[in-house]
């Protein structure tokens, strides 16, 4: 007897609402407080301790590049804030968040009519970032009875241009379309002024969805009707338990009554889950996040279609946490081993190098990837970051060196721009690909104005090639070589004295445009602003550095004239720089030249970039090196950017008495190649104790420039990137200068010039460490104030040499 044909089941698709548009108040960050950071690719993570992401004046929010994606994301149990237990972040990508019920029975008796015990539910939130955001919100009640949960969720976007966060007022800004719903998805859209549609996308476990009325917001319609979770919605959440108990989805307690900690007037969207959770029980909650950018076909926001992601919260398109840890793994590898005798140094070494990958983008271009500057209001290319990171940390990761010359040369200059401080052969500074730079808002679409990027490309490229002896990079690169040369002779010294100075093209370029490139980041002896076109200290060493780099590189490949005319370039501007620049009554080097070939007078850290580059005469370093050790430019925490006592002096200024690690870095790199060891030393300590007492082990962009004997630990600046690249590259380049690391590859030698470990440090071990084509294994230790080194292995042909001496 045959049995009847079953019958076929059409899957009926969840029914799409529309609710009204967001209506969004961006706020302006003005302090970045205490912000947890997550980030990987291009997507970032700025959000409270407890998970959230409040509208407030720190900028927290869920980032793709420069566009804030989503502004709010607000949870609540039963109508209150959880309370926070601890966070434990992970490879910079996940981290994991331990929060309970409040312990305040009385308001839990005010919003659900009876009393949850304290702490006696568990709110884990588990999340990580994977070309979009993903979370699983688990909750386990251990309580002797079953508990009915309510749990919400209050969301919004603004689509928020970087440099809108920053304080760039906008006379007019794009459309939101109402957004599109269903139990189980979401979608945010605004129509830009670009004329592309970005969309912010959301998957979860089937919820409640309605749109919140804000009483300041005409696009709030009241009584919005809510977006029901179907019967089909309790399977994915009863099924595992692994308290041994099985949760639902049922009728539970009404709506909280509004309070005024209650953060959901915030938000224009609220997902709500009505839990049933057993004593023993647990449930999860999933959710997903990610972006989408197209052409509009039209500009009307009445046109312009917005449907409802059609994925289940499993489906989206959002990398699981394995992927990002596979490439930590694979980051790691690739590097230079580095263990020590100290947990503490250890730790500090392994959040460098995990921040730098943290801070790796993918782009500009399809198959680029690139250092970003720093995260929230640097997360993209920056021309003089990028290379003064990947110089930091080139001893240890060589790779970033590469990328970073590939992508700057794809991005080198053609042509003339007045408005964007653009020309032949320069180096971009920054380059934004958010709406405002896609509409002319602003420069930087990229914006050229660094008078320092270009010389210091060419010194990343002598130096890369001493580390990795490859002349095929440098035949690649070579055109780019003639027109960055060509650039520092021409446009880069308009009026033909021998020296590289700047001055913006248009009112709304920087005013500055060397490292300190803050409105008043140069300063006279009597407190006022230097007056422009300005040839920079550090700037003319950079300059001296390159043409002896590249009249190195022209010798190798062939080109003796060349390298002949650079060698002779070179002499001539060390003699002029040290004419021009030396101040006999301060026995110290005179920041910049103004516009009138003065001397701006005022007593900086930007010297010892001199040091660094090897421009100062010999009979001058012992001098030099004498005014950077004095108290009012050593703050004890390390050196200032300005030194106290100067007019204009501001420790909490962002260049004017400040400390920057990657400034210490430079300066120490630079006391060390002049033979200053313990001088060398001394700020290399400095800035690892100020490591060891930042949050996290990890070195802000800056901290304030008080006195070590007024501040028993450095003070934060109240809106430093961090991470940010060359801070995070600071710890290994302040490493190499205390081993006093030098490769050449084309000899196959690795020098190891006076090592030094501080008090603090007993031992160092480098596993993998690459010159050219060897790889070798090199112990270090202090035994008895004695440093020694020891070669464990090598693979390859190399000869290690270790110097020794009087410091």
């Amino acid at each position: 007897m045959s049995r009847p044909a079953a019958s076929k089941t059409r899957q009926v698709p969840p029914r799409v609402r529309r609710l009204p548009p967001p209506a969004p108040r961006i706020q302006v960050a003005t302090n970045l407080g205490i912000v947890a950071v997550l980030k990987h690719g291009n997507t970032y993570l700025l959000a409270d301790a407890h998970g959230d992401i409040q509208p407030d004046h720190r900028g927290l929010g869920l980032y793709n590049l420069d566009t804030r994606i989503l502004s709010c994301a607000i949870l609540r149990l039963n109508g209150l804030r959880p309370m926070l237990l601890s966070t434990e972040t992970g490879g910079n990508h996940r981290a994991t968040i331990e929060l309970t019920n409040p312990d305040d029975a009385r308001d839990l008796v005010e919003v659900i009519g009876g009393a949850v015990e304290r702490q006696t539910i568990s709110v884990r939130r588990l999340r990580w970032i994977g070309d979009g955001f993903g979370e699983r919100i688990s909750i386990a009640n251990y309580a002797d009875r079953d508990k009915a949960l309510t749990l919400d969720l209050i969301l919004d976007a603004d689509a928020a241009d970087i440099f809108e966060i920053r304080g760039h007022h906008r006379p007019k800004r794009g459309q939101f379309l109402p957004t599109a719903a269903t139990e189980r998805s979401l979608a945010f859209a605004y129509l830009g002024l670009d004329g592309l549609v970005r969309r912010t996308n959301l998957a979860f476990t089937p919820a409640e969805v309605s749109a919140i009325e804000r009483p300041d917001s005409t696009a709030a319609v009241a009584g919005s009707p809510a977006i029901m979770a179907g019967p089909g919605a309790i399977s994915p959440l009863g099924a595992i338990s692994p308290l041994g108990g099985a949760a639902t989805l049922g009728p539970g307690p009404p709506a909280a009554k509004p309070r005024a900690d209650d953060m959901s007037s915030m938000g224009s969207v609220r997902l709500r889950w009505v839990l049933d959770v057993p004593s023993g029980g647990s449930v999860d909650i999933d959710w997903r996040v990610w972006t989408t950018l197209e052409q509009a076909a039209t500009a009307s926001t009445l046109e312009v279609p917005n449907p409802a992601p059609a994925v289940s919260v499993n489906a989206a398109p959002v990398a699981p946490s394995e992927e990002a840890a596979a490439q930590y793994r694979a980051w790691t590898a690739r590097a230079t081993s580095i263990t020590s005798d100290s947990e503490s140094f250890d730790l500090l070494i392994r959040r460098s190098l995990d921040d730098l990958l943290l801070l790796v983008n993918d782009g500009p271009n399809p198959g680029q990837r690139y250092i970003a500057a720093g995260v929230p209001w640097y997360a993209t290319l920056f021309g003089r970051d990028a290379i003064i990171t990947a110089f930091e940390a080139l001893a240890f990761l060589p790779d970033l060196a590469v990328d970073t010359l590939r992508v700057l040369a794809a991005w080198q200059a053609t042509e003339v721009d007045v408005s964007r401080d653009m020309a032949p052969g320069k180096i971009l500074h920054e380059l934004r690909t958010g709406e405002m730079a896609r509409t002319g808002e602003i420069l930087h679409r990229p914006y050229y104005g660094t008078v320092d990027a270009t010389p210091l490309w060419l010194v990343l490229l002598g130096e890369t090639i001493r580390w990795n002896g490859d002349l095929d990079l440098v035949r690649e690169l070579w055109p780019n070589v003639v027109a960055a040369l060509g650039w520092i002779d021409d446009h880069g010294d308009p009026d033909r004295d021998g020296f590289v100075e700047y001055e913006r093209g248009s009112s709304e370029g920087a005013p500055n445009h060397g490292w300190k490139d803050s409105t008043d980041g140069i300063r006279t002896s009597d407190g006022s602003v230097a007056r422009p076109p300005l040839a920079l200290v550090e700037v003319q060493g950079y300059v001296h550095d390159a043409k002896v780099r590249v009249a190195d590189l022209a010798r190798r490949i062939g080109d003796a004239d060349l390298a002949g005319r650079l060698d002779a370039e070179a002499r001539d501007l060390k003699r002029r720089f040290d004419d021009a620049f030396w101040m006999p009554e301060a026995g110290f080097y005179a920041v910049a030249l103004d516009a009138d070939k003065r001397q701006v007078s005022s007593i900086t850290s930007n010297p010892a970039h001199a040091l660094w580059s090897g421009i100062v005469p010999d009979d001058r370093i012992d001098t030099v090196a004498r005014r950077l050790a004095a108290a009012d430019l050593d703050s004890g925490w390390g050196l200032r950017t300005l030194a106290s006592g100067q007019a204009g002096f501001n420790p909490i200024g962002y260049h004017t008495g400040s400390v920057w690690p990657h400034d210490n870095a430079i300066a120490a790199a630079g006391l060390k190649r002049a033979g200053r060891h313990r001088d060398a030393n001394r700020i290399t300590s400095n800035i690892f104790e100020a490591a060891r007492q930042s949050p996290d082990l990890r070195l802000p962009e800056l901290y304030c420039g008080f006195s070590r004997d007024d501040a028993p630990a450095p003070v934060p600046y109240p809106v430093a990137c961090s991470p940010q690249a060359w801070s995070a590259a600071a710890p290994l380049s302040l490493l190499q200068t205390m081993l006093g690391i030098r490769a050449n590859a084309a000899e196959h030698t690795l020098e190891l010039d006076h090592p030094r470990l501080p008090d603090w440090l007993g031992s160092v071990t480098l596993r993998n460490l690459r010159v050219g084509s060897a790889t070798v294994d090199i112990l270090v230790q202090r035994n008895r104030g004695t440093t020694t080194a020891e070669v464990l292995r090598q693979d390859g042909e190399l000869e290690v040499v270790v110097r020794t001496g009087p410091d």
